[in-house]
């Protein structure tokens, strides 16, 4: 894709406010269209699989606009680039309509094995040039923007140049890829680390955000864990809040992968979040959402089969 990223920012949808798909609270959640804009899925989860699976993704994306969120990319890696799980990506975004994806910037293969896990990569300027080059080929291959998220970490990896904040900017800029900035995450790391959470966001190149995650975590000692298993605290909505002030952004979604509390609790966090986004953001707020971009029937979503299941299936997680 030559388009330039920031351009091509401008010509994508804006979605609203949404939750992450998952398969114990789809029933749920597929009651509560009238509450939810728009719906992000794992795609791992939905890769080469037919049956019920398959039978969610194609209940979900004809109720609401769908963005894939991956995790076994592992765009940091040494490996070689999955040819299979790119085009087994290629063919459930196309199918599902997604107007962009996003994975993680981290690396979860070594020498083939997955580790399914969000290992951290060091901040080197030869990080920088081996990621941008590979965030180039998948974006190409896939024909869809492109978005890259902050990860949490509990550690520096060995060899490290540039701050997390640097580290993140070059990438970026280097890929000409968008942003998926979770504000979870910078708060977390912003405090097991030792830093101030509103320098960061002012230090990344905010204006590639496309789409923000909030969510919950959990202290254990005098550690911040990242589990997207409890509410979201007002620190990280006063990050969101910071944010949204700064820059435009297409999407909003929590993020609830365990731990679940009634559905109503889920909704009530989603309307906080939406209660944030109006002050800054009114276009996210919008009630009325347009149609589902037309996908393939159930009958030609695999062109009469599934596709070779891909290199490792994962769980529904961050």
């Amino acid at each position: 894709m030559a388009t330039d990223f920031l351009d091509l920012k401008k010509t994508l949808p804006t979605l609203g406010v949404g939750l992450g798909l998952r398969r114990d609270l789809a029933e749920e959640t597929f009651a509560s269209s009238g509450r939810l804009d728009w719906l992000e899925f794992v795609p791992e989860n939905y890769m080469g699989i037919g049956g019920r699976a398959r039978d969610l993704i194609e209940r979900a994306g004809e109720r609401f606009p769908l963005v894939s969120h991956g995790i076994n990319l592992s765009v940091g890696s040494t490996d070689e680039l999955n040819s299979q799980y790119l085009k087994d990506l290629k063919h459930l975004l196309d199918a599902t309509g997604a107007p962009w994806w996003s994975d993680h910037l981290c690396f979860s293969s070594v020498d083939g094995i997955y580790m399914h896990d969000l290992l951290p990569l060091p901040f080197s300027r030869e990080a920088v040039r081996h990621i941008a080059e590979r965030v180039k080929r998948v974006q190409d291959f896939v024909g869809r923007p492109f978005l890259l998220e902050n990860i949490s970490f509990y550690m520096h990896a060995p060899g490290c140049e540039l701050t997390e904040a640097q580290f993140l900017s070059e990438v970026a800029e280097a890929a000409d890829c968008g942003l998926l900035l979770d504000v979870n995450n910078v708060y977390v790391n912003s405090i097991n680390h030792g830093y101030d959470a509103r320098a960061f966001i002012d230090a990344i190149p905010l204006e590639r955000a496309v789409q923000i995650h909030v969510a919950g975590h959990k202290l254990i000692g005098d550690v911040i864990i990242d589990t997207h298993g409890a509410p979201v605290i007002q620190p990280v909505y006063k990050l969101l809040q910071y944010v949204l002030a700064r820059t435009e952004v297409k999407a909003v979604m929590l993020e609830r992968d365990q731990n679940f509390p009634g559905f109503q609790e889920i909704l009530q966090e989603v309307e906080a979040i939406r209660a944030v986004a109006a002050k800054a953001q009114p276009s996210l707020c919008k009630r009325g959402r347009q149609a589902p971009p037309a996908r393939r029937s159930r009958g030609d979503a695999s062109n009469g089969r599934c596709p070779e299941p891909p290199a490792a299936l994962c769980l529904e997680r961050r």
